[in-house]
């Protein structure tokens, strides 16, 4: 099996049909030369094999064993070492992106004897055994097929007796005893001497990426977004950095304008201690630009000139996802950011000024936007929120609170638009996005993945509605000690991040210069020529 090194000395640059988009950014930013932490690629051409082929498992250890030696050399460490120990992640990569869709696996090669190698080479046992638990729970979600729910109740059990504030609060006694207790629960059911097999953890890991293209979330969301047509799944291996080391340690995504009005000002969630799928996940609330400007200024100011120099290398918008390990700042990925069509059209207007697109150009980028739908909605009167969370995806919307795709699939049926309420979103609620007017969530941040679907869909959300709880299984919510039940009417104004009680009246003004502007392109396209 072929594979393609990236942070080799080369600087080659790839399409993103040969290596995914994901990857085929990675390498033309190590060509950049931003930190980029080595890795090697999976071609898209291997997916269909793996997915069909049961002899291709010799291919594909053939091909983990030169990438290994890769990522052995350009780091220094040894992968399943017990003294410098290499700990990867395997994530997925299309050749468009599909945010949350496809499955990842962190912290592969954690072994018992890799967590007492980080312990000698860090002096930090808490962020060993906290790699420990993140890479069992992981794997047995992920690979292994376990409900999260098992992991998750676990976790809220030992956080509860503990008497801290959430997992980022525990000791490294604590982790180093909830990963015993996820190992018990797997081998329970497994066979558990795999665990201490970093290559097997690898094997399974790449298999559990490859498997997800054909998962029904994925399905959904390539029907959803016309992307039938795409071919599989490359797979990054990639060395792990850790945000979870400690107070100059931690882990955002940073877009080099705002996705949801499409302002020209960068928008940086970033949270200390933590590891990037804390962030996208929405399991954890971060903090914004002014508090990384307070606490790590000197990687906030890096992290600014380098979303510049790649909104100026790619043309567009980009979402950027990076981790700041001992003070030192990488870029893991960088893709175009999903935004509302508001933004879009502010977007595609103020680059052209730029002169980062051509008129020409940014015709292609609004392709598929109904003008009549690029308006800006605001309140006739809007009275005293119920509650007020995170605003994450611009727009006004009223409708029937549901708690679940299955009620939103229900109540929607009937005509009426819907209100889709969730403590977070999953990917597997790409169907009840789809459906609903707009998206309410008790925890996550403008960069979660329910923010990202909600703007590529075009949908108003709001987020980390911290005075939100929700019973789904009977039908009720409590907005600050409000009751709402399902079927009740809410308003959720997604610029300012306020939810209202009942269905309020609205305004709405068209950005008549810019769809101006833009009509007047229209006006001049047979001019066009393919860019």
């Amino acid at each position: 099996m072929e594979i393609v090194c990236i942070g080799s000395s080369s600087g080659r640059t790839y399409s993103a049909e040969e290596i995914g988009a994901k990857a085929a950014n990675l390498a033309r930013m190590a060509a950049l030369g931003l930190p980029v932490p080595p890795a090697f690629v999976l071609p898209i051409a291997h997916c269909a094999a793996m997915l069909s082929r049961q002899d291709a498992d010799r291919d594909l250890r053939d091909g983990l064993k030169v990438g290994i030696a890769f990522l052995e050399q350009a780091t220094g460490k040894r992968f399943g070492d017990d003294r410098r120990p290499l700990l990867l992640s395997v994530r997925s990569g299309a050749a468009r992106s599909m945010p949350g869709m496809l499955d990842t696996v962190l912290d592969v090669g954690c072994t018992l004897g890799a967590v007492q190698g980080l312990i000698r080479t860090t002096g930090r046992p808490r962020l060993a055994w906290d790699c420990r638990r993140r890479f069992l729970q992981s794997y047995a979600e992920t690979v292994l097929g376990f409900d999260p729910s098992v992991f998750a109740h676990r976790l809220a059990e030992l956080v509860l007796s503990e008497g801290v504030g959430g997992d980022y609060e525990l000791d490294s006694e604590a982790l180093e005893r909830l990963a015993a207790n996820e190992q018990a629960l797997i081998a329970e059911r497994y066979d558990s001497d795999w665990l201490e097999d970093a290559a097997g953890q690898l094997e399974g890991a790449v298999g559990a990426v490859y498997r997800s293209w054909m998962s029904e979330r994925a399905q959904s969301y390539r029907r959803l977004q016309g992307l039938d047509h795409l071919q599989g799944t490359a797979v990054t291996v990639q060395a792990m950095v850790f945000g979870n080391g400690g107070l100059s340690s931690g882990s955002g995504v940073a877009f080099s304008r705002d996705p949801s009005t499409g302002l020209r000002q960068p928008v940086i969630d970033f949270v200390l201690d933590a590891q990037g799928e804390d962030v996208v996940s929405g399991r954890r609330t971060p903090g914004t630009e002014d508090a990384m400007d307070s606490t790590l200024p000197q990687q906030a100011t890096e992290l600014r000139d380098i979303l510049d120099k790649l909104e100026r290398e790619f043309g567009d918008v980009q979402d950027v996802e990076f981790t700041i390990e001992d003070n030192k700042l990488w870029t893991l990925q960088t893709r175009p950011a999903k935004r509302t069509p508001r933004a879009a059209l502010r977007i595609a207007v103020d680059l052209v000024h730029e002169g980062l697109i051509s008129p020409c150009q940014a015709l292609e980028r609004l392709d598929g936007i109904d003008p009549t739908t690029v308006v800006e909605i605001s309140l006739v009167s809007a009275g005293t929120p119920v509650v007020t969370g995170i605003a994450a995806s611009g727009g006004i919307a009223s409708g029937r609170a549901v708690f679940s795709t299955e009620s939103a699939r229900r109540l929607s049926s009937s005509g009426d638009p819907v209100i889709l309420v969730r403590p977070d979103t999953s990917t597997a609620d790409v169907e009840g996005f789809a459906l609903a007017a707009g998206v309410v969530t008790s925890v996550g941040a403008r960069t979660s993945h329910a923010a990202l679907v909600a703007r590529q869909l075009g949908k108003p959300c709001i987020v980390g509605c911290s005075k939100l709880s929700i019973d789904g299984a009977i039908g009720r919510a409590q907005f600050d000690g409000t009751t709402v039940l399902e079927g009740d009417w809410l308003t959720v104004d997604g610029d300012s991040g306020k939810i209202y009680l009942g269905r309020l009246e609205t305004v709405a003004k068209r950005p008549e210069a810019e769809l101006a502007e833009v009509a007047s392109w229209r006006s001049q396209e047979r001019q066009c020529v393919a860019v």
